[in-house]
């Protein structure tokens, strides 16, 4: 007799019989397991949430008043005949990999991760399992991140050259979870922050992550008092009238998506720095082989190249259609 799968692909989002629930839905439904705060993951609507206990303040910020249950890392939770735990996914701080169980069988969805620590958020753990549900929004092998020592030297080079040349070096980034991993690569000076940014800063600094020193911009700031500052602003507030109040300008641009050069030329930024808070090639393949699953979906990215790869390497590999975007939306 076949049984049924763990878990299935709806249009709603990935949904637990066993469970009755979903995980990351993009259409409301009763229960929705949440594994990180991006809007693409955490959408509003649910009539009951579950995440981990780190990403609830961020889910609260950007959901408001919401009925959430928070889990800590490793935890057993029993839905119906499902058993559900969530375990860090490197990604940003709070985001976790859910792992579902049903009469002895073991499927993880992965979310977004990063195999490489970051020193800020929870490091990527491996969970072993049958089926992964991987991403691959740089599923490709052009994609290889630099070491973020290197990242960090270019930072604050580009920082000091800037202010000598006579400009304000303003860099665009995520304000959730890229904005603070680059605060922490950033020497000591003085930082002006955007609202979006240093909203998420400060529940993240609130809950004890270790961040910098932060100067929030407002309608009263003047540039004139924070010589030689560096800004940090969502990339929407590049090239707007919210940064035209720091006159002459240095732009630069923290993105996976700076690996490719024609993206770096139209987005017309002075500079482009390699950071992403997603694996690279070499880390998809190091989770997936660190999962020992046989069978692996293929989720928003490169879905139909990196599918094909998996089954060159001998892997039952499927593409599943979604709604999440990764840093898609950083590159349009």
């Amino acid at each position: 007799m076949t049984r049924n799968p763990v878990l299935t692909f709806t249009a709603r989002g990935i949904y637990c019989a066993a469970g009755d629930f979903y995980i990351d839905p993009w259409r409301p439904v009763d229960r929705a397991l949440i594994t990180h705060g991006h809007a693409d993951h955490a959408r509003p609507g649910h009539a009951r949430y579950l995440a981990t206990a780190q990403a609830a303040p961020i889910l609260r910020h950007r959901l408001g008043e919401i009925d959430l249950q928070t889990v800590e890392y490793g935890a057993i939770t029993t839905l119906g005949d499902a058993r559900v735990s969530f375990h860090p996914a490197g990604h940003v701080p709070g985001s976790a990999q859910i792992r579902v169980e049903q009469a002895g069988e073991v499927w993880v969805v992965s979310g977004d991760y990063k195999t490489e620590p970051d020193g800020l958020s929870e490091p990527f753990e491996p969970v072993r399992a049958e089926v992964f549900v991987t991403e691959s929004t740089f599923g490709l092998p052009v994609f290889r991140w630099p070491e973020q020592a290197n990242v960090a030297d270019q930072l604050n080079t580009w920082w000091r050259d800037s202010v000598a040349a006579g400009r304000t070096p303003v860099l665009g980034a995520y304000s959730l979870g890229k904005a603070q991993r680059l605060l922490t690569l950033l020497d000591d000076g003085p930082i002006l922050t955007h609202g979006a940014i240093e909203g998420a800063t400060q529940i993240l600094r609130d809950q004890g992550y270790s961040l910098p020193p932060t100067i929030p911009v407002t309608p009263e700031t003047n540039p004139k008092e924070h010589p030689g500052a560096l800004v940090l602003a969502p990339p929407s507030a590049l090239g707007s009238a919210w940064a035209r109040r720091f006159g002459r300008v240095s732009a630069g641009f923290a993105s996976g998506w700076m690996a490719l050069r024609g993206i770096r030329r139209r987005r017309a930024m002075d500079r482009g720095f390699v950071v992403s808070d997603h694996a690279d090639w070499d880390g998809l393949n190091l989770a997936i082989r660190e999962t020992g699953a046989d069978r692996v979906f293929v989720t928003h990215g490169y879905t139909e190249v990196f599918a094909r790869w998996l089954e060159h390497c001998g892997l039952d590999a499927q593409v599943v259609p979604t709604e999440f975007t990764g840093e898609e939306a950083e590159a349009e």
